[in-house]
């Protein structure tokens, strides 16, 4: 039996609703979901790698064909390496289209093998992202809606060092 892994790779920093929401459907359509973590120095995230990690975890440990790796290579290089040839990204608004067509077609041309499949978060989750997240905590808002409870937490933490 041949099992499918697909990989959903980002920087996390940190996980939204909008990210569970997508590895909970994406649990359901594979046999095992890798959430990718990328170091990423270059965007100089706020968590750092274990730190984003481990708010990973925490958020999905209710699913039980997940697994929650940090990576620093090429996604392609790291997808060989975990034995899969698929990757999940979401969408959210026509401008993620444009870009992750491009990087698709990228990823396909030093990779043939390799496939994208496309998700769209649920409609009431579909504004949510990471970095809009973390200016309305830096700001002192109120961002429980939009993340699990421990990152609310740990952002909450990180702005008030």
């Amino acid at each position: 039996m041949k099992t499918h892994t697909v990989i959903y790779p980002g920087t996390f920093d940190p996980i939204t609703n909008g990210h569970v929401d997508l590895t909970e459907r994406a649990a359901r359509m594979f046999d095992r979901v890798i959430v990718a973590i990328a170091y990423s120095e270059k965007k100089t995230p706020l968590f750092s790698l274990e730190e984003r990690i481990s708010l990973c975890e925490q958020s999905l440990s209710h699913l039980d064909n997940i697994e929650v790796l940090g990576f620093s290579n090429l996604l392609i290089d790291f997808a060989k390496s975990q034995g899969s040839h698929c990757v999940l990204r979401g969408l959210r608004a026509v401008a993620d289209f444009e870009y992750e067509f491009q990087l698709a077609n990228m990823n396909r041309a030093m990779y043939p093998e390799f496939e994208s499949v496309f998700l769209t978060p649920s409609e009431h989750l579909s504004y949510i992202s990471s970095s809009l997240v973390r200016e309305i905590a830096a700001m002192d808002g109120d961002i429980r809606q939009f993340v699990p409870p421990m990152v609310a937490d740990a952002l909450s933490s990180k702005f008030d060092e």
